[in-house]
């Protein structure tokens, strides 16, 4: 992705009148968000708004029918594009935490580094128990998965993402399927990730969170941005009346 004249000064992703359908379902119907470096946006919104399909839009694990999507200059859905790069410059995190049973938690946040970019192993295992501290897990780096909660294999797997050292997190409903307890030491740690100045687009529920973190707000409903804004005026100001009746119901 050596080519691109991306400078900081530029959004970091850029999302150009996206459309994307799944055969006759028309699923996102012109979306557009820029989103600049070290920012943190929430995509929010009901079941089935598009925000997830979005999200993996930007990261090619989508494709789409028009539009455009860049990343630091490259345009994501280019048919030369090397995804493997794409995917170093943009970590994602999932609903499902898809660790490899059979590893450990340091083993996990090894793979992709030593896989994938063929870095030598003492470099990496130094990021990686570094990853592990990061996210509070010290004392877990012999771990299974199968031994971890649901919120430590989270948290394993941000690690994970973070190893590859991108410069954008993705996280798709990160929270969505841990116990209440467990997903607070979760949020905990985007929130540091945050506040280091990692760019990050969080699809989320946790309007509490979204509302203490975010830069920006999107709103999303039937597969169209509704309405955004800063949190303070998104919360307190909201114009439309789908933002407003979405907002009532789970405020």
């Amino acid at each position: 992705m050596s080519q691109s004249t991306w400078t900081p000064d530029q959004p970091i992703i850029s999302i150009n009148d996206v459309h994307k359908s799944f055969g006759d379902l028309e699923v996102l119907k012109g979306v557009s968000i820029d989103v600049m470096k070290g920012e943190v946006i929430c995509i929010i919104g009901p079941s089935g708004s598009g925000k997830s399909t979005l999200i993996r839009c930007i990261n090619a694990l989508n494709d789409i029918q028009s539009g455009s999507i860049t990343v630091e200059g490259q345009e994501v859905h280019d048919a030369h594009l090397n995804k493997l790069e794409l995917r170093q410059k943009v970590g994602m995190v999932f609903q499902q935490y898809n660790l490899f049973p059979h590893k450990t938690a340091l083993e996990n946040i090894m793979m992709a580094p030593l896989l994938v970019l063929k870095q030598p192993k003492d470099e990496v295992e130094k990021r990686a128990r570094g990853l592990i501290k990061k996210v509070r897990l010290d004392g877990k780096e012999n771990s299974y998965p199968g031994e971890l909660s649901g919120g430590q294999q989270q948290r394993v797997a941000i690690a994970r993402s973070l190893a590859m050292q991108p410069d954008v997190m993705l996280f798709d409903e990160v929270t969505a399927a841990l116990d209440p307890e467990t997903v607070k030491e979760v949020l905990v740690t985007i929130k540091e990730l945050a506040a280091e100045g990692m760019t990050c687009v969080l699809v989320t529920h946790e309007m509490g969170f979204a509302r203490e973190v975010a830069d920006h707000i999107y709103f999303t409903d039937r597969g169209v941005i509704v309405e955004h804004g800063p949190p303070n005026t998104f919360f307190k100001k909201a114009k439309d009346p789908r933002t407003k009746e979405f907002l009532s119901q789970i405020l």
